[in-house]
Parts: C-alpha cells; structure tokens; sequence
C-alpha cells in the first residue's frame, strides 16, 4: 500500500506493469480531498514522454527503485485521456474507476464503510520541511505560499530531439529496347573467268584432232560466289536490380526553449551594509 510516506519516492521513480515492462516515469501523486492518502499516480508515456496517463494507486507496490502497477502496459497506454490539471473531478474519477475495474470506495480503508471517495488532488514531490497542512489549499508546483516552506522551485523546457522514417520518394526500374546499327567486316570468296592457253604435243594431239575440221561451238563455266549471310540470336547479358544504402547526415533543429529564473524583489526591505 503506498501512503502518504512514499510520495517522496514514488513521484519521479519508474513506473512498470504486472510483466516488469517500463510504463513511463510517474509525475504526480494525487491525493484524496478527505483522507489525504495517495489516490493515483500520473505517468508520463508516449514518444518522449508528452502524455501522462492516470493509473490507480490501491494496489500499487514499491518495487526496487520503482513502482510495479498490477496492469499490462496496453491497459494503461488506452486509459481516458484526462488532463493533469492538479485536481480530479467525481465525474473523472469515476471514469477511471469504471475503466480499470474499481469499484469506487475500495481503495485504503474506504471499502469497509462503504464510502465513497471525494475528489483528489495532485501534488508534485515533497519539499522538505512541509506538514499535511499543505493540501489544505495549496496547489501547484511552487513551494512560495503561505502554506509551503520558504523554497521555490525553477523549471525549464528541455529540447528533445528524435527521428522519425518518412518517404521521400521511389525508385523503380525500367527496360525498353533500344535499336542501333552494328557494322562487321566478313571476308567472302567468288570466282573469276581467265583464259588459259596451251600449245599442241603429243600428249593432246589426239584430243585437239579430234571432231571436224572447222567448227562453231560454245563452252560454259558456271561461276560461283560467297555472300553474307546473317543471323540472331538473344543472349542474357547482365541482372541489374535495385539496393538501398543509409547514408548519415548532420540536420539541424532549432527550437525555442523557456526557463524560469528567480531573482530577488528586494520591496521595502533594504541590503544590511556589513561595513558600517
């Protein structure tokens, strides 16, 4: 059970789930208007912690340098979204029991009288040195009030910065067919007509002799020649496919960031002049 003894410790500690999972980091501590005990507990969850979601404190146990919570981190991360404004309304509250299955008035000691719980109130952690006279009234984060110590606190916005993937663009490929001229050199053969001339012997006496003696004739020769002769034929050549490659570069990001800073107001009351 956590009580009024571990806020200190609660707010600011690693809030997880029933599997030991990170839920997010607790905020504030809200505490009920008519026992003052701790009711609920805001987490900060979301990218870089920018919303905080309200998880009931009843059966909460510190675990460690946490807090472990008996739900999973997807019952939490759905909860009503319900602005931390330092106080719960009944409505509000109510939505929240019915969501996680609470029955109003069972948290603490309630549940044996049967009464309901009032509205809460949310407070950061502690500041040393304060009572229980603080939730009477007082609100806020600044301890400068009547009801406070004599401290302040001083805030200031961080930049986180993160990334995130997005498209850019596509890149696909595309074949079509390209027609050019290839020219080759081929040697290629014919034959030619020449006269040849040979003189009578005894070898082709008989031969020239032979026939009548005066006559007209005609003797053919069939001529032949190479020309070129062309064929296709498709091969595969090369694949060519598409990669990525991550390539790392430096962007910068500007941002205006506030902070809050203290300064003395000096009024009616004058610097002791240690010289005098």
């Amino acid at each position: 059970m956590i009580t009024e003894h571990d806020i200190d410790t609660v707010i600011g500690s690693t809030a997880v789930d029933a599997d030991g999972d990170k839920i997010g980091t607790v905020s504030e501590v809200y505490l009920d208007d008519q026992s003052g005990r701790p009711e609920w507990a805001t987490v900060k969850t979301g990218l870089f912690g920018t919303k905080e979601t309200f998880i009931p404190l009843a059966q909460a146990e510190l675990s460690g340098d946490g807090i472990r919570f008996p739900y999973d981190k997807a019952t939490v991360k759905d909860a009503p979204t319900i602005e931390a404004e330092g106080h719960l309304s009944p409505a509000e509250e109510s939505e929240l029991y019915r969501y996680y299955g609470i029955a109003e008035g069972t948290g603490d000691d309630r549940g044996t009288t049967g009464q309901t719980t009032g509205t809460t109130e949310g407070i950061t952690a502690p500041r040393p040195g304060t009572t229980d006279d603080r939730h009477e009234g007082a609100v806020g984060r600044d301890t400068s009030g009547p009801t406070t110590d004599d401290a302040m606190t001083r805030s200031e916005e961080r930049l986180q910065v993160g990334t995130e993937a997005v498209e850019t663009g596509r890149a696909r490929l595309r074949k079509h067919v390209v027609t050019e001229n290839v020219t080759r050199t081929v040697p290629v053969s014919h034959e030619e007509v020449r006269i040849e001339r040979e003189p009578i012997t005894e070898a082709n006496r008989g031969d020239a002799l032979a026939g009548p003696d005066l006559s007209e004739e005609e003797h053919e020769v069939t001529l032949h020649a190479e020309r070129p002769v062309v064929a296709k034929e498709t091969v595969p050549v090369e694949r060519v496919r598409l990669s990525t490659e991550t390539v790392t570069d430096q962007a910068q990001v500007a941002e205006q960031v506030a902070h809050e800073e203290i300064e003395q107001v000096e009024g009616d009351v004058r610097p002791t002049d240690r010289t005098r």
